[in-house]
């Protein structure tokens, strides 16, 4: 047990960064912990604007909602660009060359920065018309337009929240990115009622108080990560200069978070049509079907801790040269993540019943929920290797076969599947939840057949 606390000590420290020689399962965990923990931190931001907002009323939420509806565009670049920042830096922090990493972290920045204005000026300009666009009655728009506009022009914050984070991932320092999001979640759970309800000396600034606390937090939190990445520590070397644009590793980067900005805006997708399809069963089963995704979505951060520690392990063991290092990092995280959500999974399928009864007591709501929860845990054994082995391939920078995957699994056979099930043969609710469970075993199938290939590790980035 000591030697437990003194390991996970060492993984929130992030006293190692270099991956490449070593215990494989120590590199795992000593990544993986703080990536949880961030992950955890980037589920909290979401759900601490709408606790407090809400207090607001349901216009105030309806804001929210509407706005990060559209948000939803700079998100998905900007989970793109993370994907192509983890592994451009990986791969050269596992060659040695800091101010190659630190050349490719400047150009994440500069292209960060360019995109989120090309986003971010429109939406601020025409805050009015999305949010009308969108459905806002008169009176929403009026009194939510501020903070419509206010977290349009905090784009460059909410990309280089996501993107600098990529490279410190990429460069082994996942402690910072952790605390990165610490200190931003901090600053936005303190300040949000405080500008919100008008506390001590500060206005009550209503709905708009959420946006600047979350802009305030979002900013500091970049702050920290420009810190991390440009003082003296020989992983990294990040100056000015490079932010001077170099094509070639802009068309690298752009080339890999392009896929991975497609696979997020491909699953995002087809969670909507399914919510689509399950609505027409009525309310209670999207009550149930939404409680059930969202304990989900919820236990399963640990597993993309250890995804994302897969994808820094491939891209910087792919650097050094050391493919079947890489290979056999990925296949261990895979083992790791089985254990993790069968132990989930059963537990679910055991006290499926009792968790859901946290969330709502409605018979009919937790009826849905609870067959939600016991089909998709059937799955869960294929969904702990699909999930790391996709995104071993993205640090590789093979963003393009895990897109092509997820095009397949979720459109052409998915959502087809699950319309088929739930109207055709009049399964109801239960046909799209077996949908799910098979095409999520469907796409973990085709990652390891894809994976033992091994095409992955002449990827040139």
């Amino acid at each position: 047990m000591k030697k437990f606390f003194t390991l996970f000590l060492a993984a929130l420290r992030g006293s190692e960064s270099n991956f490449t020689s070593g215990s494989i399962n120590r590199a795992i965990f000593l990544l993986s912990v703080p990536m949880i923990l961030e992950m955890v931190m980037e589920s909290l931001f979401a759900v601490v604007d709408v606790f407090f907002v809400a207090r607001i009323g349901t216009e105030a939420v309806a804001t929210v909602g509407l706005t990060e509806s559209v948000l939803t565009l700079v998100y998905a670049l900007a989970i793109g660009m993370s994907t192509g920042a983890t592994a451009l830096v990986a791969r050269r922090v596992g060659e040695n060359s800091p101010r190659e990493a630190g050349r490719a972290i400047g150009q994440v920045i500069l292209v960060s920065l360019v995109a989120s204005l090309l986003l971010g000026i429109p939406g601020f300009l025409f805050a009015e018309d999305i949010l009308r666009l969108m459905g806002g009655s008169e009176r929403l728009i009026t009194n939510g337009v501020g903070f419509t506009r206010m977290i349009f022009a905090s784009s460059p914050a909410i990309m280089l929240l996501y993107t600098l984070s990529g490279c410190l991932r990429g460069a082994g320092m996942a402690s910072a990115a952790m605390r990165s999001l610490w200190l931003a979640n901090a600053v936005n759970i303190v300040l949000c009622p405080v500008l919100i309800f008008g506390w001590g000396p500060f206005p009550e600034l209503g709905v708009m108080g959420s946006a600047v606390a979350t802009t305030i937090g979002r900013s500091l939190g970049v702050l920290y990560q420009l810190y991390a990445l440009t003082r003296s520590t020989g992983i990294v070397e990040v100056r000015s200069t490079d932010m001077a644009p170099d094509t070639g590793v802009i068309r690298n980067l752009l080339s890999i978070a392009a896929g991975g900005t497609a696979q997020f805006l491909i699953g995002s997708a087809s969670w909507v049509f399914l919510t689509r399809l399950v609505s027409s069963f009525g309310s209670d089963a999207v009550a149930g079907y939404t409680i059930a995704i969202r304990i989900l979505i919820f236990t399963i951060l640990p597993s993309w801790g250890l995804a994302n520690a897969a994808a820094t392990l491939v891209g910087q063991n792919l650097g050094a040269g050391q493919p079947d290092r890489a290979e056999t990092s990925a296949w261990r995280a895979a083992v790791g993540n089985m254990v993790f959500l069968v132990l989930v999974g059963i537990g679910f399928y055991v006290f499926a019943a009792e968790v859901v009864g946290i969330f709502n007591k409605e018979p009919a709501v937790v009826a849905t929920a609870v067959q939600c929860l016991k089909i998709f845990c059937l799955g869960y054994v294929a969904f702990a290797y699909g999930m790391v082995l996709t995104q071993a391939l993205n640090g590789a920078g093979d963003t393009k076969t895990p897109t092509l995957i997820n095009i397949v699994c979720f459109w052409v056979i998915e959502i087809p599947l699950a319309y088929f099930l739930a109207q055709t043969l009049n399964w109801g609710p239960e046909g799209v939840f077996w949908s799910v469970a098979f095409s999520e075993t469907l796409l973990a199938v085709c990652a390891i057949l894809v994976f033992r290939r091994g095409r992955w590790k002449t990827v040139n980035v």
